[in-house]
C-alpha cells in the first residue's frame, strides 16, 4: 500500500475520483485546496489523519474504480464534459435556488438572520459563476480544443488573443478561490446545511439544494484546477517548443 500521507489531495482525487467523497466527509477541500498534502489538509481541517488515510486505503483495496478515469481523457473532450455536465448543472440550478433563498430570507430572516446573509452570498456566487463560465466557454475552452487539434496535426497552434494560456488560467483559478470562499461561508452560516427544527419545507429544500450545488461545484473546480488546466499548460508549452 503506497504512502498517502505526503501525496497531494488533488493528485489522489485525480487518480481515483471516489476519494472526493472521503475528503468531503471530513470537510477537506479537494478542489481549490487540492495542492496541499493529505497531512497538511488534515491538520488544516482538524481531521484525524489516521482515519482519513485508513478510509483512502480502504478505497484502494476495493474492486472496481471511479466511474470515469478523467485523468486519461483527451483534454478537449474533458472541456466539453465540464461544459455539458457541470456548466449546464450550474445554469439550471441557479434559477431554482435564487427564488428559494429570497423567499426563505423574507419569511424566516427575523428569526434566523443567517438566511439573509445566505441569500446575499448566493446571489454574489451566482453572478460570479455565470460570468466565469461564459469566459471559459467563449475563450478558454475553444483555445484548449485548438491546442488539441494542433497536437494531432503536429504543428503549433494559432496564437491566442491573450498570449500564453497561463494568463486566463490564472484568472480562472482566482475566481475559483473566490467561489470557494463563498462556499465556506454558506456552509458555516447554514451549520453544514442543517435546517433548524422550526424550518418549513421551503427552508429544508433550500439547504438541500445548496448542499447539492456545493458538491457539484467542488467536483467541477477539481476537474479544472487539478486536471484540465495543468494539462493544457503542459500541452501549450510542448507545442511552442516544437
Amino acid at each position: 500500500m503506497e504512502n498517502l500521507r505526503n501525496k497531494t489531495v488533488g493528485e489522489i482525487v485525480k487518480l481515483d475520483f471516489r476519494a472526493a467523497d472521503v475528503f468531503s466527509s471530513y470537510g477537506i477541500d479537494f478542489c481549490c485546496g487540492g495542492k496541499v498534502s493529505v497531512a497538511d489538509a488534515c491538520a488544516g481541517s482538524g481531521s484525524n489523519e489516521a482515519r482519513v488515510i485508513a478510509d483512502l486505503e480502504a478505497l484502494q483495496r476495493q474492486t472496481g474504480s471511479a466511474a470515469h478515469d478523467f485523468d486519461s481523457w483527451n483534454i478537449g473532450f474533458l472541456a466539453d464534459y465540464i461544459q455539458n455536465t457541470h456548466h449546464q448543472y450550474v445554469s439550471r440550478a441557479i434559477p431554482q435556488i435564487l427564488p428559494l433563498a429570497q423567499k426563505v430570507a423574507e419569511v424566516h430572516g427575523a428569526n434566523h438572520s443567517e438566511v439573509i446573509r445566505i441569500n446575499e452570498l448566493f446571489q454574489d456566487l451566482a453572478d460570479e459563476l455565470l460570468s466565469h463560465m461564459q469566459k471559459e466557454e467563449q475563450i478558454l475552452f475553444p483555445y484548449i480544443k485548438k491546442l488539441v487539434v494542433a497536437e494531432s496535426a503536429g504543428k503549433c497552434s494559432d496564437p491566442s488573443c491573450f498570449g500564453s494560456i497561463l494568463a486566463p488560467i490564472s484568472v480562472m483559478e482566482r475566481e475559483h478561490e473566490n467561489a470557494g470562499v463563498i462556499l465556506k461561508q454558506l456552509f458555516n452560516l447554514s451549520d453544514g446545511y442543517t435546517a433548524p427544527e422550526d424550518a418549513c419545507n421551503t427552508f429544508r429544500v433550500l439547504y438541500g439544494k445548496l448542499k447539492e450545488f456545493e458538491d457539484d461545484l467542488h467536483r467541477h473546480i477539481h476537474l479544472e484546477n487539478n486536471i484540465l488546466f495543468p494539462k493544457a499548460i503542459e500541452l501549450e508549452q510542448a507545442l511552442l517548443v516544437e
